[in-house]
């Protein structure tokens, strides 16, 4: 059994610095790559292609909302489908002309925050990121949660996706993130998350707010970069799962 350890990273912006990048690319497999729209700019793009390459690791474009300010987690509402998908399609051909400098290949994509909270949310938003996807590069997979909107819409556009759960983060009932502004809504404890995603790979479910086992089948495990814990919640989450015998490799060969 196998499964991939993911982050976000790239989200620093200038000289303003956001998470460790640099530990966290020696624990995780995959890194999703900010494209410069909610963070990120070229040379840091640059450098964290370099860094994954160097060490392994597979990269994904993580497109957002225009939105530095607001680091994407606000909703920006009234763009069309149609501008939503040049934007995403900008965003990933940006990651993949920068990453080529650096020697590296983009293999898949992530929505970051906002954008892929709403696009669960919206079959039509959902439709245009999975086309933007296809249109940019038809090699290139989805990473979605998992029996949500983003999941189907990539599956109707003939995009191939990667089903994604959450360590550090609490889910609801219906398979959807708690909201950040919900008390105990982010996991910091590196115990607890680590146990949860135990939990999730013997079960193949994860476990909602009220206790309820959501079953879901996945791929990859997320831990958010921004997270002040990250780095000693991804260390002991891989711990954990090569202990239990899960083999911690990226879902493509780098």
């Amino acid at each position: 059994m196998h499964i991939d350890l993911n982050s976000d990273m790239g989200e620093s912006f200038g000289p303003w610095t956001m998470g460790d990048d640099a530990a966290m690319l020696d624990i995780v497999t995959s890194a999703n790559v900010a494209c410069g729209f909610h963070a990120g700019d070229p040379d840091i793009m640059f450098r964290t292609a370099e860094l994954a390459r160097a060490r392994g690791v597979a990269i994904g474009a993580h497109p957002g909302f225009d939105d530095l300010r607001g680091f994407g987690r606000r909703a920006i509402r009234g763009d069309s489908p149609a501008t939503v998908e040049r934007m995403v399609a900008y965003q990933i051909g940006a990651l993949q002309a920068v990453a080529a400098l650096a020697g590296h290949r983009v293999t898949y994509v992530k929505a970051h925050g906002t954008l892929n909270n709403m696009a669960n949310e919206d079959h039509d938003l959902a439709l245009a990121i999975a086309r933007a996807i296809r249109g940019v590069d038809r090699t290139l997979r989805n990473m979605v949660m998992p029996g949500l909107l983003m999941e189907r819409a990539s599956e109707e556009a003939g995009v191939p996706v990667i089903r994604e759960i959450f360590a550090d983060r609490t889910y609801e009932e219906d398979g959807q993130l708690t909201p950040r502004n919900r008390p105990g809504a982010v996991i910091h404890d590196p115990e607890v998350a680590a146990e949860r995603v135990v939990r999730a790979v013997r079960e193949s479910a994860i476990t909602a707010v009220t206790g309820r086992p959501v079953p879901v089948a996945f791929d990859t495990v997320c831990v958010h970069g921004d997270n002040p814990s990250a780095v000693a919640l991804a260390r002991r989450v891989r711990e954990r799962l090569e202990g239990e015998g899960v083999a911690v490799r990226a879902f493509t060969p780098v």
